[in-house]
């Protein structure tokens, strides 16, 4: 079939909005009809090489919509059916899957490789296969996608919100939840109150922690986190420590969770300076794939028995835990009406990237 789909077909270059062609579901595939895509700024990492990523690619890697046909062999799943996409596959029978840990899916090594799992390509265009941005490329009107990328969700749910869930919402609340296991009566540090962050803040009073201090050079995101659940505002980790310190007597976070555009080998210092005894600094942001440095304490690390961790989709379980933050939204625990700062057209898609680069965005979103 022929579908409308963004490509990036060069490093540094613009998405480019073109007819493409799409091939049908294979065996354990599915065929979905896009409702829409949140903006991440893991694509913007395709433009920038920091994710190393074959080219070309239809971008997108967050989005929600209806199954429309099913390859062969697919059980559990219905036409018509409303369905997540996660940008991590899980196959429920690897070593990793079978101990819970789904986000480290053995399946996971295929996703910045281009082709489907079975090696193929479903995008065709200018006479070259084109590649899907962690096996889904949300950045079109259809996808073909694994069913070990498809979360199931109730029908009638809001597949324009549950878009967002795919990956920002559920690894900036699992970044808070799971990876720092944030507990009733915590203190917290966000640095970066963007599409994840807002989300790791909004994890963390959904947790219960005590103050929630989110961090950003932008006024508006500052302003904003307090709609999500900050306490307190900083413009730079240093004006934080001093908020911190002053509210917690000297003894400093519990967790420090970095969710900027762009993890710095030189922002590990100041981050684990934030936390104190047994305090839990956790990677969220994606590093230069070339930095290899980071700056660090290991005094500190050694006698504060401070952590460093890194965390790949919020260390979360897909398939429960998309139903689970779905379920809070429609209790109104968790916001996602409220992360959606813009919507824009598919065409529009460098305009919404623009406005990200910009700070104008928490979290854009195309809308097919």
């Amino acid at each position: 079939m022929k579908t409308k789909a963004a490509v990036l077909w060069g490093l540094g270059q613009k998405w480019e909005v073109e007819e493409v062609d799409l091939d049908p579901p294979g065996p354990g595939e599915v065929l979905v009809k896009l409702t829409a895509s949140g903006l991440c700024h893991s694509d913007e990492h395709l433009v920038t090489g920091d994710l190393p990523f074959p080219l070309p690619v239809v971008g997108g890697h967050e989005g929600a919509g209806t199954i429309v046909e099913l390859g062969a062999g697919v059980e559990d799943l219905e036409v018509d059916d409303s369905v997540v996409l996660t940008f991590l596959p899980s196959c429920g029978r690897c070593s990793y899957c079978a101990r819970g840990m789904t986000n480290l899916c053995d399946l996971g090594g295929a996703v910045m490789m281009g082709p489907q799992l079975d090696g193929g390509y479903r995008f065709h265009a200018r006479g070259e296969d084109i590649g899907q941005m962690c096996l889904l490329g949300t950045f079109s009107e259809y996808t073909v996608v694994p069913v070990a990328s498809v979360v199931k969700v109730d029908q009638g749910t809001s597949l324009d919100k549950a878009a967002l869930i795919g990956c920002g919402v559920t690894t900036g609340y699992g970044s808070a939840v799971r990876s720092a296991e944030v507990r009733a009566g915590d203190t917290v540090v966000v640095l970066g109150a963007g599409g994840i962050g807002m989300n790791a803040i909004q994890g963390a009073r959904i947790a219960g922690a005590r103050y929630i201090v989110a961090v950003d050079p932008v006024e508006y995101k500052r302003r904003r986190a307090v709609e999500f659940g900050a306490t307190h505002v900083a413009e730079s980790a240093d004006s934080a420590w001093e908020i911190v310190s002053g509210l917690t007597r000297g003894q400093l976070a519990d967790a420090c969770i970095v969710t900027t555009g762009v993890a710095e080998g030189a922002e590990t210092g100041p981050a684990l300076a934030l936390v104190g005894k047994r305090g839990r600094v956790v990677i969220t942001a994606i590093g230069h794939p070339e930095e290899t440095t980071i700056t660090a304490s290991l005094l500190e690390m050694t006698l504060y028995e401070k952590t460093i961790k890194g965390a790949l989709y919020g260390s979360s379980n897909a398939q429960h835990d998309i139903p689970r933050l779905l379920e809070l939204y429609n209790n109104g625990q968790l916001k996602l009406d409220e992360l959606i700062t813009r919507e824009y057209r598919l065409e529009e898609i460098n305009q919404g990237y623009d406005d990200m680069r910009a700070g104008l965005n928490i979290r854009g979103l195309i809308r097919y």
